[in-house]
């Protein structure tokens, strides 16, 4: 299979530099070539928001990428061909979660968690990892007028079809969805299509509601630490938008 290769910083990525690579993963097996720390330095006059390292645990978790690098000082004087994203088709949010009634796989747990997720970070792929590990993935996002309901105006600051495609993107998310209800508990119909067995939630996550609904449906409550993949720093959106 060919590979490709695309070449950036990526520094506090959003859909935009998603877009890119998935475009680009069209073509064949993608590298991401990121730029070191040092150059990011160089080139800017400040440091990175995101570290090399952290840069390179957001890539490689992308259903789409193949191999995360950091790039050479000239990835042009190294012989590497990169992909120019002018000519990539980067419009639209393209996402196409698996049907609600396909089959999970034998013996699985379906496991869902529910947020915003309006600026996605590390620490909540770190949060997808750690919920994957109890059964089938399932995140369900809330609709633009749900959050905006419950966060008032200005929010959210990404539409939910954005919002979707960038959850989606992750391996450890078997299926992404926009939540049909209201309140806290927007996500109560998608629970009963998906039959859950388990409801994932963080620290700042964890309410009453959300308990209660559990205890009388049955479904296993678990509540998760934030705690930030090992060797990074522990994040959060306010820090990262700067505002």
């Amino acid at each position: 299979m060919k590979r490709v290769h695309v070449y950036g910083a990526f520094d506090n990525p959003r859909s935009p530099e998603l877009r890119i690579l998935h475009e680009a993963s069209r073509l064949g097996a993608l590298t991401v070539l990121l730029q070191g720390d040092e150059a990011f330095e160089r080139a800017t006059g400040k440091p990175p928001k995101m570290s090399l390292a952290e840069r390179k645990y957001y890539f490689e978790a992308l259903r789409f990428v193949d191999k995360v690098e950091e790039a050479p000082a000239d990835p042009a004087a190294a012989g590497i061909e990169l992909v120019d994203p002018a000519r990539l088709d980067l419009a639209g949010f393209p996402y196409d979660a698996p049907p609600i009634d396909a089959p999970r796989a034998a013996g699985a747990k379906r496991v869902i968690v529910t947020g915003c997720y309006d600026w996605l970070h590390t620490g909540h792929l770190r949060f997808f990892e750690e919920a994957s590990e109890y059964g089938e993935l399932n995140v369900v996002i809330g609709s633009d007028a749900n959050v905006r309901f419950l966060k008032g105006e200005g929010h959210p600051l990404f539409t939910q079809d954005e919002r979707r495609y960038v959850v989606g993107s992750f391996r450890a998310v078997a299926r992404c969805l926009v939540a049909t209800g209201s309140g806290w508990l927007d996500a109560e119909p998608e629970i009963k299509a998906l039959g859950i067995d388990r409801y994932v939630v963080n620290e700042d996550g964890d309410k009453a509601e959300k308990r209660r609904y559990c205890e009388e449906q049955g479904i296993e409550y678990i509540v998760l630490k934030r705690t930030p993949k090992e060797g990074l720093p522990r994040r959060s959106s306010t820090s990262l938008r700067g505002y």
